[in-house]
């Protein structure tokens, strides 16, 4: 029986810990629906840079240049640089052709966050004469007012700025289609309602700018982690900076397409969120005592999804041993045990799914084949658990390539 009561002790402990967690969120996202305010901005442009880090990205790099070269942007400024790592293919020789600048790596490439630390500072020095940097991955397409988007944030005094993910491949797999409105998610329903409250928008490794005052005001850049957007979103932070969401600046992502690249890819993304909070949680805290504002707590709780996660599986943990206890104390019944747990794996699979109902149709993406990252869904949220679970005690020490092979031009999107 005292086994019984630590137990129920323990339980409520997490589970307030957990609802308010979820408390939030849910708060959160009800800023989602306000109507974001559009300004009106000086007639002007600045000059940018695109910074693309590519390994072995032969079979996209050409499609990704095209797509930025028919910026609707003046010609003049604006340059696509694309840096090879570690390539073993063709990656270098495309890219030239395509028409981009080559910039190569002086020390080793171990991560992305290796291209970062040498070429943000890099291009932002003065006689390179940018205004801004955009970061595009590999495998992305580009819309064609991209850069009137971020020339328009950055005119109106943003320093940070994540677009809007998009995704180029969403009906090839169940996993595509989940990881699309996973990003679709993302930005309604976290960008936005940041956005709207005014606090800091998380960068989200590709589609974003940064401007070069900033990259110079910060100084040698030193990103160590495996996830060096959410990194480089702190340091921003703590150099009194924060993201600002570009709706109207879309990449399209190339998504994975099977569950295993998927969990690898997550892993790293897991991993990352770990070491984050070992490395960024007390500087955050300190500036937020010393600025007196709680909107670096925010990040925080961002971060802190992976610790959330392996608590709901120590709370789902508890409750199983609970029951067991109970069963064996008489204290329930075995039918009741079995209707408690198909009502709860029900309710929650409808839960998740009526999410992503509402994401597809608030983002107005229901097309043909969405359907499938609609049923999977579930599968691909719940599948988080024991990817954090693992990575508490296994990471990834490197950076492992997903390759990219969909062929598909921007014109092909329609």
């Amino acid at each position: 029986m005292f086994l019984i009561q630590i137990l129920k002790a323990a339980i409520i402990v997490l589970n307030v810990l957990l609802f308010a967690y979820s408390l939030y969120s849910i708060g959160m996202t009800l800023f989602s629906f306000k109507k974001i305010k559009h300004k009106d901005y000086p007639e002007a442009a600045r000059r940018f840079a695109f910074l693309i880090a590519a390994r072995n990205e032969e079979a996209v790099i050409a499609n990704l240049v095209e797509s930025l070269m028919q910026q609707n942007y003046p010609r003049d400024l604006f340059d696509v640089i694309v840096i090879p790592n570690n390539c073993i293919d063709q990656t270098r020789a495309i890219a030239q052709q395509a028409g981009a600048r080559i910039l190569t790596c002086p020390g080793p490439v171990r991560s992305k966050g290796d291209v970062l630390n040498y070429a943000l500072p890099e291009l932002s020095r003065l006689e390179s004469g940018y205004d801004a940097i955009c970061v595009i991955d590999a495998d992305n397409l580009v819309h064609p007012d991209f850069l009137l988007a971020m020339n328009q944030a950055l005119l109106l005094g943003a320093k940070l700025a994540q677009g809007y993910r998009d995704s180029k491949n969403p009906a090839d797999t169940g996993i595509t289609g989940s990881y699309s409105i996973y990003f679709w998610l993302l930005n309604r329903f976290f960008n936005r309602a940041r956005q709207n409250i005014g606090l800091s928008v998380p960068i989200g490794g590709s589609g974003f700018m940064i401007s070069t005052e900033l990259v110079r005001r910060m100084g040698a850049l030193r990103l160590v982690t495996m996830t060096e957007d959410m990194e480089l979103t702190i340091l921003c932070h703590l150099a009194g900076e924060k993201g600002t969401w570009v709706p109207n600046a879309v990449v399209y992502d190339e998504q994975p397409l099977t569950f295993r690249q998927s969990w690898k890819q997550r892993s790293r993304w897991s991993s990352g969120m770990y070491q984050i909070s070992a490395l960024y949680t007390q500087p955050i805290l300190k500036k937020a005592l010393h600025d007196r504002r709680i909107c670096g707590l925010d990040l925080i709780a961002l971060y802190m999804t992976a610790h959330i996660q392996v608590m709901c599986f120590v709370s789902m943990l508890a409750n199983s041993l609970l029951v067991l206890l109970q069963l064996l104390n008489h204290q329930t019944t075995p039918q009741s045990v079995w209707f408690a747990t198909v009502t709860s794996f029900v309710s929650a699979w409808l839960i998740v799914t009526t999410i992503a109902v509402l994401t597809v149709l608030v983002e107005k993406k229901l097309h043909r084949g969405v359907w499938r990252g609609i049923l999977t869904f579930w599968f691909f949220i719940m599948s988080w658990i024991p990817i954090n679970i693992v990575c508490l005690f296994v990471r990834p020490t490197s950076w492992e390539q997903i390759r990219h092979e969909r062929n598909i031009r921007y014109q092909d999107l329609s």
